[in-house]
């Protein structure tokens, strides 16, 4: 189990996600937080970032704004805090994107749950890519324009045998709630190194057709169907590292978790398993139910609700097999650290990490 003291050797590289939790109520609001120096959460994911130093960093959810302009602000503080990124990057991602349909079967348009992803303005809660190497922009793809229904072995909801809530419904619904995509970073050697980035929706939320839970499940699907080679996109060439915020556990939780065992099982990909000692001391300290939880606690990322559905790990950072990891962990400090108050107050969420052998 990694410890925390988190200077990466010379010759290795750490890429980490985060779900940072810097989504607003409101377009230009996170950027006004940004700038005003004042609030609380951002100074302590500030801090979180800058003491884990990744090389490469996924930030979910983090609203997008098409100039970037909030995620240079962002930029703009982690370098005064002394962790620099030159290179940014994000494409538009599918929340808040309207549908012009009712996609959530609630008998009203143009609401948040009626967005590709949910969402109460386009581009809340959005991704995020800060790199110490340069990103190349031009031969990043954008897989988030795919349709839920045309996915392999797709879960569509039902209710009576019927599309829900309506085939019109799935004929515009698209798979990624945030998105997937496939972004090279050229690392120092010139070898590019892909990232293969998703946040899906939350299994909760829905009614018996299970609509989120069915789309959780496929949002993960899609990597192992992506490197099956069964899309109509070119099976990604290693190096790659998938990574994000599956919001599914493979054995615990409300989600479909044979998705996520399935990609962990996948022979292209290698489970570091990132953990931590504090993740293992909070589920004991907290009980509820995390008592009754199958997997390991040190390996969990979020501290969610102990009424349900306890602590979770639903953030990964998932390495091709060719790669050589030589340090893993979730920056889960223990409640007698230092740390420890910084990182509850910035997210619900931990930060991931994974130091790789130089390819």
């Amino acid at each position: 189990m990694a410890s925390f003291h988190f200077a990466a050797a010379a010759e290795t590289i750490r890429i980490a996600t985060y779900n940072a939790e810097l989504k607003r109520r409101g377009p230009g609001l996170l950027l006004r937080d940004l700038e005003g120096g004042e609030d609380a959460q951002i100074a302590a994911v500030v801090q979180v970032i800058s003491h884990a130093a990744p090389d490469i960093l996924l930030l979910t959810s983090f609203d997008y704004d098409r100039e970037l302009v909030a995620l240079e602000a962002f930029a703009d503080l982690l370098a005064q805090a002394g962790t620099s990124y030159p290179y940014l990057f994000a494409f538009r991602p599918n929340t808040g994107l309207a549908s012009g349909i009712d996609l959530d079967g609630d008998g009203r348009l143009g609401g948040p749950g009626d967005a590709q992803g949910f969402g109460y303005y386009a581009g809340q809660g959005g991704m995020a890519i800060l790199s110490r190497y340069p990103i190349d922009d031009a031969g990043a793809q954008d897989f988030s324009g795919l349709l839920w229904r045309d996915l392999p072995d797709v879960l569509l909801p039902e209710v009576d045998n019927a599309p829900f809530p309506s085939d019109a419904a799935l004929a515009v619904q698209r798979l990624s709630t945030t998105g997937h995509w496939a972004v090279p970073v050229i690392l120092p050697s010139g070898v590019p190194l892909t990232l293969l980035a998703w946040h899906a929706t939350p299994p909760v939320f829905d009614g018996p057709e299970d609509r989120n839970g069915k789309r959780n499940h496929d949002e993960t699907a899609f990597w192992t169907a992506l490197l099956d080679g069964r899309l109509g996109f070119a099976a990604p060439r290693p190096p790659f590292v998938i990574l994000g915020d599956a919001n599914l556990d493979p054995l615990d939780g409300d989600g479909r978790g044979v998705a996520m065992q399935t990609l962990l099982a996948h022979p292209a990909v290698s489970d570091p398993a990132p953990a931590s000692l504090g993740g293992a001391e909070a589920a004991m300290a907290q009980g509820g139910a995390n008592r009754d939880h199958a997997g390991l606690p040190a390996l969990d990322t979020a501290d969610w609700d102990d009424t349900g559905p306890g602590n979770l790990r639903v953030d990964y950072v998932l390495p091709s097999a060719d790669l050589t990891v030589s340090d893993a962990g979730v920056l889960w400090p223990e409640a007698s650290q230092p740390l420890a108050d910084i990182v509850a107050e910035a997210s619900r969420h931990r930060l991931v990490w994974i130091d790789i052998q130089r390819p």
